[in-house]
């Protein structure tokens, strides 16, 4: 399956401006074979602390990632701040050719460092999705900090897609963790990361598909645009037969090993 990631430059706080450029990039994405398309972490809004003011938004949000994965025929993965029983939930959906929401995923870690704790609620479990034949499980951001979910969710899971803010200072991090994550779990990794300024904070993007043994196949730094290239699951099956050591996990041993 062809997939591609959109790095955008998120206008702050500016669903509107925001939802034109993601609409031309991901008419750009689908003119290129992709069928399914990643959008990164609250794409419309930028990655804001005013949890409350942009759920506002997130009625709106969903209609138009809707629109546009009708218009094109394709699979729409995109991040937004949607309202939660006590706080709002930072979250990834995946709407299918039909406009139709088919996967919602709630972040595991909300960043403490920014607060992020404070201002919405964590989410509880994994979401994976069949999409032609791929089995796609999304992250958020800073769960790519942790080893375990993914690890989780590995055996049933071809392609893992994490959508970020990730900021240039910690681009190391994010280089090394995507190529982790993917040697962790023999899976595909497809890390979806804005580009441009956000406040105080720049971003250099770093957009990467990184395959089962964490070869980089596709990347993208600094400048706003997208990513292209293939997942295919034959590898996938191909490199766990070869390399078998996700059947030699003990995991009841490692909760035993945390007490």
């Amino acid at each position: 399956m062809r997939v591609a990631g959109i790095q955008l430059d998120i206008a702050w706080e500016d669903p509107r401006a925001n939802l034109v450029r993601s609409s031309e990039l991901v008419a750009q994405a689908a003119s290129t074979g992709a069928r399914l398309i990643a959008l990164p972490e609250m794409f419309a809004t930028g990655f804001s602390m005013r949890a409350g003011a942009m759920a506002r938004h997130a009625e709106s949000i969903l209609e138009q990632l809707s629109s546009m994965a009708t218009t094109h025929g394709v699979y729409l993965l995109g991040g937004l701040v949607v309202p939660g029983e006590e706080r709002p939930e930072n979250i990834a959906v995946i709407i299918d050719p039909a406009g139709n929401e088919i996967a919602r995923y709630s972040k595991l870690h909300p960043f403490s460092m920014a607060g992020e704790d404070q201002h919405f609620t964590a989410g509880r479990k994994l979401t994976t999705v069949e999409i032609e034949g791929v089995r796609v499980t999304p992250l958020i951001c800073y769960d790519l900090r942790f080893p375990e979910p993914f690890r989780a969710a590995a055996q049933r899971t071809d392609l893992f897609v994490v959508i970020a803010n990730w900021p240039i200072m910690r681009a190391l991090a994010w280089r090394t963790l995507l190529a982790a994550r993917a040697i962790d779990c023999l899976a595909f990794v497809l890390g979806v990361n804005r580009v441009g300024s956000a406040e105080d904070l720049e971003h250099r993007g770093d957009t990467a598909l990184i395959d089962p043994l964490g070869e980089v196949l596709a990347s993208r730094a600094h400048q706003e645009g997208l990513i292209v290239g293939s997942v295919d699951i034959e590898r996938v099956q191909r490199v766990r037969e070869q390399l078998g050591f996700l059947n030699d996990r003990r995991v009841m041993l490692y909760r035993d090993l945390e007490e």
